[in-house]
């Protein structure tokens, strides 16, 4: 990818059953869903109409101990130099760096509260469509939640060059800092509640979030909590799809509730 370090590239949903997460964000988010090609592989292109969104893959008996959850991708320009920095600053890794033919090297790491990560230098020079700050069936938003938020600041910082651009105080649960990079507002950190364990919730923009969360329930899906107020006049909800992978959505109310 052309994407410069620091970028959010890819985005992907492991699932126990890939068919019924299809027609579940499909209906939700209004995804089109196609085979990637991969021999041997039932991995599944996310398609937005207006590019690529992510990938879909289905776990299997290779894989003990996966369960359902949303991965995020960030660009690095040498992957086995981003993975022994890393390492050295205290993280983890899940599964070493590889080659996917035609599609480039990736490596799955843990940062030092055991949150996964996929690092990616991508074998196409063009850009990435996956995440998009303001459009709709596009990953709008990356959150993550750390046990010590000043302390994973200084960890994500110092990996992807990662900025922290304004902070809204949160009381009791500290700040919500608000994250750059290159120049582009790309998400949150924030400190973990005591009775949730730290994790990325990636928020998936809707055109309309009453219906999407409509969807959402008449699909076999849960709304965890929402949809809240957010600076803007749009409006943000979590969510746990049938499988058990959890998201958030982001969009405008289309309609008074």
């Amino acid at each position: 990818m052309s994407n410069p370090k620091g970028d959010f590239i890819w985005y992907e949903l492991l699932t126990t059953d890939a068919d019924a997460a299809q027609r579940f964000y499909g209906d939700v988010v209004g995804w089109k869903v196609s085979d990637s090609g991969h021999p041997g592989m039932d991995y599944r292109i996310l398609d937005a109409g207006d590019g690529q969104a992510g990938g879909l893959m289905q776990i299997t008996e290779q894989m003990p101990g996966a369960k359902p959850v949303w991965l995020g991708y960030v660009g690095v320009p040498d992957v086995d130099a981003a993975v022994a920095d890393w390492t050295a600053a205290g993280g983890s890794v899940q599964m070493p760096a590889m080659d996917i033919p035609n599609v480039g090297r990736i490596a799955m790491l843990a940062d030092p509260d055991g949150v996964p990560l996929y690092v990616m230098r991508g074998a196409s020079e063009a850009s990435s469509t996956a995440f998009r700050v303001a459009d709709a069936r596009h990953v709008r938003w990356n959150q993550i939640a750390a046990k010590d938020d000043a302390a994973a600041l200084g960890f994500y910082k110092a990996r992807f060059g990662w900025e922290v651009v304004g902070a809204m105080p949160m009381g009791a649960m500290g700040d919500y800092h608000l994250l750059a990079a290159n120049g582009v507002r790309i998400g949150a950190l924030m400190r973990s509640q005591v009775d949730h364990a730290p994790c990325w919730i990636y928020y998936i923009g809707v055109a309309d979030i009453d219906a999407a969360m409509a969807k959402i329930t008449a699909g076999g899906g849960q709304v965890l909590d929402g949809p809240h107020p957010i600076p803007g006049g749009e409006y943000s909800l979590h969510a746990r799809d049938p499988q058990g992978a959890v998201f958030g959505l982001v969009g405008p109310r289309v309609a008074p509730p």
